[in-house]
């Protein structure tokens, strides 16, 4: 790894000099500039040639400049002789569509997909896919890391310091998408249970809460999400948790979208992860440098 380098774009750069010194490779330089007509133009300014270059770059919003920069760098750097060019996404933008659910619909994060292709992306490393099918949508690696033990190591010191047993603990999946995640983070804790909320989206960015299933009754509930966004699965999740007799509810979510809305004040925590760079205040953020460092070092 001594022949790699790491860059950061517009978004994630703190995450990006995080990662750099954890695995103690040299951050380079890059001349980024907005024109008045909106055109974007990245430049390298690091010698690269026979690198392996690793571009850290989130693509939430502005998605659309965001994903635009990591094309036109990765030309930059395929220009200056980079032995290869990966891109290191926290957060893999359009992600939630990711199939034809309507008539005429387009699968977009095949798309963006084939856009990073074209730009002769050599590999990508992001964190909580929000569905493993993204991978088949690349031909080239695609390594999609996991948050439930950084989110466990951090309940189970926490609920330990604050008198709750491991037993009484609910991990909670708010819809049948974070089955697989809840039951990981479940599996962290000492005689923990899981349970699922049964729901149905009337229109996009909209759920209604069908069900309950499993015993929350008297138990502190721990809902786990790959992001949270406008707030509403959340909001609606504890509402049905509280209501078949939750004693206490926390929220971790991997990636901090927050386009709109807002978490009710009565969640006890909500932690999320650096994958967005966000400062919401009452939301712990854990980092994810150590996880993608690693990563980097060994992929």
């Amino acid at each position: 790894m001594k022949n790699s380098i790491i860059f950061h774009l517009s978004a994630n750069k703190e995450l990006a000099k995080k990662i750099a010194k954890i695995a103690k490779l040299p951050l380079g330089k890059v001349d980024i500039r907005k024109f008045a007509d909106g055109e974007i133009m990245c430049r390298n300014l690091s010698n690269v040639r026979g690198k392996d270059v690793y571009i850290v770059q989130s693509t939430a919003n502005p998605a659309q400049d965001n994903i635009f920069e990591i094309l036109i760098f990765a030309d930059s750097l395929r220009n200056s002789d980079a032995k290869s060019v990966n891109l290191v996404v926290p957060y893999f933008g359009y992600a939630r569509q990711d199939r034809v659910a309507l008539p005429g619909e387009p699968i977009t994060a095949k798309v963006v997909a084939n856009m990073y292709q074209a730009a002769m992306i050599d590999k990508i490393i992001t964190i909580d896919l929000h569905t493993q099918q993204i991978q088949g949508f690349f031909s080239c690696p695609v390594i999609n890391l996991d948050t439930f033990e950084l989110f466990g190591d951090y309940f189970v010191k926490y609920f330990d310091e604050n008198g709750v047993k491991q037993s009484d603990v609910v991990v909670v999946a708010p819809d049948h998408g974070s089955a697989l995640r809840a039951r990981d983070l479940g599996s962290m804790f000492n005689g923990a249970s899981i349970a699922f909320i049964d729901k149905r989206r009337p229109a996009p960015n909209k759920s209604e809460v069908i069900n309950v299933v499993g015993n929350v009754n008297g138990k502190t509930c721990v809902i786990v999400d790959d992001m949270i966004d406008t707030c509403g699965t959340i909001n609606n999740a504890y509402d049905a948790l509280i209501d078949h007799g939750a004693k206490e509810v926390y929220v971790c979510a991997t990636h901090a979208v927050f386009s709109t809305g807002k978490l009710k004040s009565e969640i006890k925590g909500v932690v999320v992860t650096d994958s967005i760079e966000r400062n919401i205040k009452g939301v712990k953020v854990l980092s994810v440098a150590n996880i993608l460092a690693e990563a980097i070092l060994n992929n």
